[in-house]
Formats: C-alpha cells, structure tokens, sequence
C-alpha cells in the first residue's frame, strides 16, 4: 500500500487571510474552520483529496527564519503544488500581492517560486 499525503500543518499569522489568497490563487475551498490546538485557531483549505491546515495559536507566532530553514532540521523549506496552466497561476500570485522568483524549465517541468507574507515558500510546478 502506498501512502497519500493528506495534509500539512502550518502556523500563520492569519489563518483566514492565508485561505482568502490561498483561495484565488488555487482555487481552494475551505473544508473546515474554528477552534484548535491550546486555544488558537485553525483553517483546513485545500480539495476534496488534501489540504493545508492554517494554524495560529492565542499569541501571536513569532516568525520562522526561513532564511536557515535549509541548515535546520525540520525546517520547513518550501510547499510544492502541481498546477494545469503555470501562466495563469502565476498572473493570480501577482494579483494577490506576491513576487514569482525562480522561474526554471527542467526534466519533467516548468516552475517557480514566491514567499506569502508570512514568508512561507510555494513551488508552483506543471507539468506537460
């Protein structure tokens, strides 16, 4: 049996501003939101197979150093999504606000990378 990754857990500072621009960006629907984890509060956002779960706790979270986030075991370095149209997706990460870096082609694919505003790093990627 092979195993699906169902989701990955991320704390933001804004759970529902994270999903509104998660939202135009991929086309996501929210799957559930409300209270969690010691008091904070979680969006689940994603499709009907996986999702990212937006997490915040009571206090504000104090900013990861994705800058070392390579050097740093468990350090959470990038989240790749597989897209249809590259162009279009990259039009609406413009659109929301972000800068697309990185733009390659290689064996199988085309991609590029942007930083949201909590400095999380997206791979977008397609595939032919």
């Amino acid at each position: 049996m092979t195993a699906i990754l169902e989701h990955t857990n991320l704390t933001v500072s804004d759970p529902k501003a994270t999903a509104a621009w998660l939202t135009q960006v991929f086309g996501w629907t929210i799957r559930w939101e409300g209270p969690a984890i010691s008091g904070g509060y979680t969006v689940h956002i994603g499709s009907g197979d996986s999702y990212l779960a937006l997490y915040r706790p009571v206090d504000a979270p104090t900013p990861f150093d994705q800058t070392s986030s390579y050097a740093a075991v468990g350090g959470l370095n990038h989240v790749g999504l597989v897209v249809d149209d590259l162009d279009a997706t990259e039009a609406r990460v413009r659109k929301a606000g972000f800068e697309p870096v990185n733009h390659a082609d290689y064996e199988p694919g085309h991609r590029f990378y942007f930083r949201d505003t909590d400095g999380i790093e997206f791979e977008v990627v397609s595939y032919p």
